[in-house]
């Protein structure tokens, strides 16, 4: 069963907006396929995604929920070209849309579950801070590059980072450095790797040992996942900081030399 997701119509539909979703064995995969630009996450696939998780994550549907990527990337996160064509004073909408990932996900009744087949860079890699569990490839890497971007991190990471990874958070935000798989396991950013073709099988297998039979998943889930009201705090205090770096030219400097960079490298 091979669906396409429109969020505005809360429907499925048969247009694309390179967010598929594929129903298998009762777990819900939801691929983000952009692959020739690294599946960057325009507006409207952040959109598209959020309605994915709160449209399957009901609890009435289906057992659980995998997000991956097409291709060798998980995501390059936001796509920055479309961002600097927004007029200014747009970037603070631009991120809450990936605060929304964040929310639809921690509102689940069933597991969300990362399946990183590459990279995942900023907003993406850091909405996977709000799945229960993260599963890579060999070729799983992280990168923040927010600090070197003049940027602020986003989908409550300044909260579910250290949650994950302690006093080490900071270090990893201002080095702006990618994370191998190696390394992102040891760290605790990824849960397990798994090599290639199996890293789909080994999440839905995941989620089928979280639901199996009579288990109280649903409750553990509200009880072990961080409270909304704290992350809506981190939030919060992550907009802020957007709203500062915009309105200081900061943010807008740094989109700007990171595509003129882009372009050189293209020529």
């Amino acid at each position: 069963m091979d669906m396409r997701y429109t969020s505005a119509m809360n429907t499925w539909a048969g247009t694309s907006d390179h967010v598929d979703v594929t129903v298998r064995l009762d777990v819900a995969v939801i691929t983000l396929n952009r692959p020739e630009v690294l599946n960057a996450l325009t507006a409207r696939m952040r959109k598209d995604l959020a309605a994915a998780l709160r449209h399957h994550g009901n609890g009435q549907t289906v057992r659980g929920l995998v997000i991956t990527g097409a291709g060798r990337a998980f995501s390059a996160g936001e796509d920055l070209r479309e961002a600097a064509r927004r007029p200014k004073g747009e970037l603070v909408a631009e991120v809450e849309l990936f605060h929304d990932i964040t929310r639809a996900a921690l509102e689940t009744r069933v597991p969300v579950v990362a399946a990183l087949n590459g990279i995942a860079v900023g907003g993406a890699a850091e909405m996977t801070l709000g799945f229960d569990a993260r599963i890579g490839t060999p070729a799983a890497e992280y990168l923040f590059p927010e600090n070197d971007l003049g940027l602020a991190i986003s989908n409550a990471a300044s909260l579910l980072l250290p949650r994950l990874v302690g006093n080490r958070a900071l270090r990893l935000v201002l080095d702006s450095s990618r994370i191998n798989a190696r390394d992102a396991l040891s760290l605790g950013l990824l849960d397990e790797i798994a090599e290639p073709p199996d890293l789909t099988e080994a999440a839905i297998d995941l989620v089928h040992r979280w639901t199996r039979p009579r288990a109280s998943t649903a409750v553990h889930l509200r009880l072990l996942r961080p409270s909304l009201q704290d992350v809506e705090r981190a939030i919060a205090a992550e907009t802020m900081a957007v709203q500062v770096l915009e309105r200081d030219g900061t943010a807008r400097a740094g989109i700007d030399r990171f595509l003129a960079a882009r372009s050189g490298e293209a020529r």
